[in-house]
């Protein structure tokens, strides 16, 4: 065996460069009820979305609706394949008919070799604070003024990232053990999602969906975040958004709440994260949930629609793929994304962002929200090489 689920990535991406075909993805984490997701070679395209009813499996990105015309990468990236490496209590699985090539990698019998060697260099530059505020104190006045209850303002790192984009995800990766990491690559750019948050994750006609709100530096007291007025709040406003995103396509009566206001670490900080549980309505595609729920309810606000409205007034900067969903869709309705925080967004020229925000409510100091987006992207920016 070639070892972990990155040095895999690493051999497969060594393989395929030689060769000249197109490069893996990977989501490494929580994800399928495995460790790992690897299509050993996929080509990603701008504008393939997840198809509705697939015989095949679809691996990308859906980037957030406002501003999306001024990322420099495309809305929406995807790709079709119809194999996969499952790593999964350590061992290895293949769906589909896996080439010889990759099981030889996976096998340690490949000429392939985890390349360790490649050097990477990463440049970041903190956005400028008093625009963060301003654009907090005019969410703080419209909650004010009864236009939302609360709304998730962001802000972004702009830098650069020089050499291997993928050696790059994958010493993140394994500095910092996201629990929905993903790597997606083309001609079109990378992305390295780092993020520790479930948006949606279906299995026949069972969808759950992981909301965090509530965070504060890890080396705090985990403890403060349960008995903050603040966090709870923000949590329990998008349980509520996110219950009624499902329940608009559920079974009457089967939207519950299993997990309400845990406790979670995360690379740099602690958060607080519920999860909702609901039966969709028999006959239901993946078209008509995406369209009911997304974008992902904690990156907006609440109402959802009116928060997208103001959002697209004070920030200034495309949010991109960041606070959209990377994951996997495949046959019988099987989907599985995250909300892509902590997310780095790589154009072909190495120009890089970070996107970092949180949820404003009436009672947010606006100088602790600034402080909270700095920890957010600490366990990012802090790794300049390898």
């Amino acid at each position: 065996m070639v070892g972990t689920a990155l040095d895999v990535l690493r051999a497969l991406s060594a393989h395929t460069a030689e060769h000249g075909v197109a490069p893996p993805a990977a989501l490494v984490g929580e994800w399928w009820d495995a460790d790992a997701v690897i299509a050993p070679s996929i080509e990603l395209r701008a504008g393939v979305r997840p198809p509705d009813n697939p015989d095949r499996y679809w691996l990308g990105y859906l980037g957030f609706p406002v501003h999306n015309d001024r990322s420099p990468l495309p809305t929406v990236v995807g790709g079709l394949t119809d194999h996969l490496l499952i790593l999964r209590d350590g061992v290895w699985e293949t769906i589909g008919d896996v080439p010889p090539w990759a099981l030889a990698v996976v096998a340690g019998n490949s000429s392939a070799r985890p390349a360790r060697g490649n050097e990477w260099h990463a440049d970041w530059v903190a956005p400028q604070r008093d625009p963060h505020l301003m654009a907090i104190e005019r969410c703080l006045a419209a909650i004010r003024a009864g236009e939302v209850y609360q709304a998730c303002v962001c802000t972004q790192f702009t830098g650069s990232v020089t050499g291997n984009a993928l050696d790059y995800f994958a010493d993140l990766t394994a500095a910092t053990a996201p629990a929905k990491a993903a790597f997606l690559q083309g001609s079109w750019g990378s992305v390295a999602s780092f993020s520790p948050e479930l948006f949606l994750r279906r299995t026949g006609n069972i969808v759950s969906s992981a909301p965090i709100k509530g965070t504060i530096a890890g080396h705090d007291d985990p403890n403060v975040l349960s008995s903050s007025v603040k966090d709870v709040a923000e949590n329990i406003m998008i349980v509520d958004l996110t219950r009624n995103d499902l329940g608009r396509l559920a079974v009457p009566g089967s939207v519950r709440v299993p997990e309400l206001l845990s406790i979670m670490p995360a690379p740099g900080v602690w958060h607080l994260v519920s999860r909702v549980q609901a039966i969709l309505e028999v006959g239901t595609g993946n078209d008509a949930l995406l369209a009911a729920t997304f974008p992902p309810p904690s990156v907006t606000g609440t109402p959802k629609l009116r928060a997208l409205e103001l959002l697209s007034e004070w920030e200034s900067a495309a949010r991109g793929v960041y606070c959209g969903a990377v994951g996997i869709a495949g046959p019988g309705g099987e989907l599985d994304l995250n909300v892509a925080i902590r997310t780095v967004a790589i154009a072909p020229d190495g120009r890089a962002t970070l996107g970092v925000g949180g949820g404003i409510t009436i009672d947010s100091d606006p100088l602790a929200e600034w402080q909270e987006c700095l920890d957010k992207a600490a366990s990012i920016v802090q790794h300049s090489e390898p």
